[in-house]
C-alpha cells in the first residue's frame, strides 16, 4: 500500500512547533524580566529601608553625643562642687583647729609655770616660757607628748634666770602639730 501525503501536515506541525517554542521562548523572557524586576524594585525597597536604619541610627547618635556632652558637663560640675565642698571641710577643720590645739595647750600647762612665747611654722611650734623647776617643764612636756594635737616634744633650752629676785627656770622646745582627726 502506498500512501501519499497529501495534506502537509509535516509541515504545518513543524510551524505549529515553531510557533509553540516560540511562545514559550517569549513567555520564558517576559517571566525572567518579571522576575528581574520584582528582584530589583525588592533591591530598591532594602537599600531604602537601610537608608533609613542609617539616617536613623546617625540621628539617635547624635541625640546621644548631646546626652554624653550634658553628662560630661555634669560630672565637671560635680567635680567642681566637690572641690568646693573639700575646701570648704578643710576651712572648717582649720577654723576648729586652733582653738583646740590652744585648748589642749592650756590644759596641758601645770600651775607656776608661764608660756612667754608661741610660734606656728607649718607643722613645727615653738614655745617658751618660765618655770619654777625642771619638774613642771618635764610634766608640761609629758602633758603636751600626752595630748592629741602635739607630738615630738623635745627641749631646747632650760636655763635658770632671775625674775624680781625669784630664781626660776627659762625653758625653750619644739613639738609638732598632730594632723587633726575630724
Amino acid at each position: 500500500m502506498i500512501r501519499i501525503n497529501l495534506l502537509p501536515v509535516r509541515a504545518a506541525k513543524k510551524k505549529e512547533t515553531a510557533k509553540q517554542q516560540l511562545s514559550i521562548l517569549a513567555l520564558s523572557i517576559m517571566g525572567l524580566l518579571l522576575v528581574f524586576v520584582v528582584l530589583y524594585f525588592t533591591m530598591l525597597a532594602k537599600i531604602s529601608s537601610a537608608k533609613d536604619d542609617i539616617s536613623r541610627a546617625d540621628d539617635e547618635l547624635k541625640q546621644l553625643k548631646a546626652k554624653i556632652g550634658q553628662i560630661d558637663n555634669i560630672k565637671k560640675l560635680k567635680d567642681d562642687v566637690q572641690k568646693k565642698l573639700d575646701v570648704l571641710n578643710r576651712l572648717r577643720k582649720d577654723k576648729t583647729g586652733p582653738a583646740l590645739r590652744l585648748a589642749a595647750l592650756s590644759d596641758a600647762v601645770p600651775d607656776k609655770l608661764w608660756l612667754t612665747a608661741y610660734s606656728e611654722s607649718g607643722e613645727a611650734v615653738r614655745l617658751g616660757g618660765i618655770a619654777f623647776s625642771e619638774e613642771l617643764i618635764a610634766t608640761f612636756m609629758r602633758n603636751l607628748e600626752a595630748s592629741e594635737h602635739y607630738a615630738g616634744v623635745e627641749l631646747i633650752v632650760s636655763e635658770q634666770v632671775d625674775i624680781a629676785g625669784v630664781k626660776g627656770k627659762k625653758f625653750e622646745f619644739t613639738c609638732k602639730l598632730e594632723p587633726s582627726k575630724k
